[in-house]
C-alpha cells in the first residue's frame, strides 16, 4: 500500500498568523500549501457573485462541489489565488469576507462539500494545511499538529496596521470587538469548532517575529520528519 504523503496542520484563530507562517514552512519544505480558510471566503465571495444567500445551504453546498480554485505564491511568499481563473486577492482579506466565510463554514452541507475538495490537495511530497479544522477534521491523521494562538489584542493591532497600509481607516476598537465576536462563533458553532486537536503543540505568537515562530514549526517538523513523519 502506497503511504499517504505527510501532513502539517496549522491551526488557530483568526490574525494570529497561521497562514504566514504556513506560507513560510511550505516554501522551506517545498510542500504543498492549502489556505481552508480562503476557502469559506472564496465560497463566499463566488456567492455573493451569483447573488446565492449566504443561508441557502443547498445552493452553497452545491457551489463548493464545483469551486474553481488555484493557490500559489509568488517570489516573496505572498498567497496567490485565482476563482474561476481569476486572480483574486484584497477582495478576501476584508472583514466582510471574514464574516461570510464564517458563516457559510458553520453549514454543515457546506464543510462536507468542500471536505473532499481540501483532502484532494494533499499531494507527495506533502500539505502543509492551515485553517481552523485541520487537525481536529479534515487531517486528523497529520503527523504534526500545530494550534497557533495570540491574544485578541495583538490579533487586532495586527490587523489594524495591515489595513492602516493599505490605505483603509478602521477603529482599532471595532476590529477588537470583531475578532471577539468571530472567536465566540467559532468556538461555540456546532459543526467542527475551533478548538485544538488533542495532540496539537500550542504555539503563542504574541510577542513573537514572524521568523521566530516559522522556526519553532520547521524545527518540530524537522524532528517529526526524521522519524518518518
Amino acid at each position: 500500500m502506497t503511504k499517504a504523503p505527510p501532513v502539517i496542520a496549522i491551526d488557530g484563530p483568526s490574525g494570529s498568523g497561521k497562514g504566514t507562517i504556513a506560507r513560510r514552512v511550505a516554501s522551506t519544505l517545498g510542500w504543498h500549501l492549502l489556505d481552508s480558510g480562503a476557502l469559506y471566503r472564496l465560497l463566499a465571495l463566488a456567492a455573493t457573485r451569483r447573488g446565492i444567500s449566504l443561508d441557502n445551504a443547498a445552493a452553497l453546498a452545491d457551489l463548493a462541489e464545483n469551486l474553481d480554485v488555484r493557490f500559489a505564491a509568488d517570489g516573496d511568499g505572498e498567497g496567490l489565488i485565482w476563482l474561476d481563473g481569476k486572480p483574486v486577492r484584497d477582495e478576501l482579506r476584508t472583514e466582510e469576507a471574514g464574516r461570510g466565510a464564517s458563516t457559510v463554514a458553520g453549514l454543515q452541507p457546506v464543510r462536507t462539500a468542500l471536505l473532499a475538495l481540501q483532502r484532494s490537495f494533499c499531494k507527495p511530497p506533502g500539505l502543509v494545511a492551515d485553517g481552523r479544522d485541520m487537525g481536529t477534521h479534515v487531517f486528523p491523521e497529520a503527523g504534526l499538529k500545530v494550534f497557533l494562538t495570540a491574544s485578541a489584542e495583538e490579533r487586532a493591532r495586527r490587523r489594524h496596521k495591515q489595513l492602516n497600509d493599505k490605505g483603509i481607516d478602521v477603529s482599532l476598537a471595532a476590529l477588537s470587538r470583531d475578532i471577539e465576536d468571530r472567536d465566540r462563533r467559532d468556538s461555540e458553532r456546532s459543526v467542527a469548532p475551533l478548538r485544538p486537536a488533542g495532540d496539537a503543540r500550542i504555539l503563542d505568537s504574541s510577542g513573537q517575529s514572524i521568523e521566530a515562530v516559522t522556526n519553532t514549526v520547521l524545527d518540530w517538523a524537522r524532528e517529526l520528519l526524521a522519524e518518518d513523519l
